[in-house]
């Protein structure tokens, strides 16, 4: 035999003061902390059973032995274990309450600095606030390839002009050298478009940047971006005035499939399956003035949207009721 050296060194521990020890509630600690107590009722009683000398023995023979477990002591420790920890507990989320309070006190000192309104604001159900008047939404920034211009969003800002303002900024980003005439003129007409600040508005970043899909991030805290222009025309629908939400109509189904025949005609790479996605969007019409019904919805936008954005498509390629239905449309978008 020989002797092994010490790998660790031995040191002294720092604990950290945010953690609390944890009691040992085993039998055997209490007996050890209580040595007084030498009663038959805290004491492990060794009983030897009649009936099973026969049975349970070791292997020299001898019966064993077997400790028969104390229950008013069991019981007492319990209720002790309890009383204490009650306590404590309770102690220990006064402690917390008043940190929380302290931290509340900061945060309004920072609110203060920074003048922001102190006041909550009411959340209520997306119908009855009739858009942003009383649940604030944090402004939006899209980025779009100057080849595929989102013109949904002028469509809906001159659709929703006495509704709800979106009120559109554009940037053009260093990986874009020029966006060309067409982007350009899409700015012109975005800023001919007025804003109210009496409506309700959300704030929207159009950024011309070299990417290839459109993409809005909805978040400042995380990029979560929501691709496609369908999913853009998706999430204004949502937050914008209450004449355009389909979510509780009986067409939600027939909109929400609309929106995905868009999304299929604006990935077709051969002329052959636009025309079969026009014949779709054909038979989704039934015989209405618009895609939602009698009235214009955000399916309309998309298809009005997507098929601007479509050059192949001409007239000879579009049927008598998608001819009619685009001269209505475009009386309300407007381009």
């Amino acid at each position: 035999m020989y002797e092994l050296k010490t790998l660790l060194p031995q040191f002294d521990i720092k604990l950290p003061t945010c953690m609390y020890a944890l009691k040992n509630v085993s039998l055997a600690a209490d007996a050890l902390a209580t040595p007084a107590s030498t009663s038959s009722s805290s004491t492990c009683r060794w009983e030897e059973s009649s009936s099973s000398r026969s049975h349970k023995t070791n292997g020299s023979g001898k019966a064993a032995a077997t400790c028969a477990l104390d229950l008013d002591t069991l019981g007492r420790q319990i209720q002790q274990l309890l009383k204490n920890d009650t306590a404590t507990v309770a102690a220990r989320q006064e402690k917390v309450l008043q940190q929380l309070e302290e931290l509340k006190a900061q945060l309004g000192q920072i609110r203060a600095g920074l003048g922001v309104c102190g006041k909550t604001y009411q959340h209520t159900t997306a119908f009855q606030n009739g858009g942003l008047k009383e649940i604030p939404l944090q402004d939006v920034v899209i980025n779009g390839h100057p080849n595929f211009i989102p013109y949904a969003l002028l469509a809906l800002k001159n659709a929703w002009r006495d509704l709800y303002t979106i009120d559109v900024k554009t940037f053009t980003h260093s990986t874009m050298a020029d966006i060309g005439p067409a982007a350009r003129e899409f700015e012109a007409n975005l800023a001919k478009v007025p804003v109210n600040p009496a409506l309700p508005k959300i704030n929207v970043t159009l950024i011309w940047k070299n990417c290839e899909h459109t993409e809005m991030i909805s978040s400042p805290t995380m990029y979560v971006p929501i691709y496609g222009e369908v999913n853009i025309i998706r999430y204004l629908g949502r937050v914008g005035p209450a004449e355009y939400r389909y979510e509780g109509s009986a067409l939600c189904n027939e909109i929400d499939l609309v929106l995905d025949i868009c999304y299929q005609l604006l990935r077709c790479n051969t002329h052959k399956t636009q025309v079969a996605m026009v014949r779709l969007l054909d038979k989704r019409l039934q015989q209405q003035q618009y895609f939602g019904g009698s009235q214009m919805s955000v399916a309309d936008i998309g298809v009005y949207s997507s098929l601007i954005r479509m050059p192949a498509i001409t007239d000879k390629d579009l049927t008598p009721a998608l001819l009619a239905w685009r001269k209505r449309a475009k009386l309300v978008a407007q381009i």
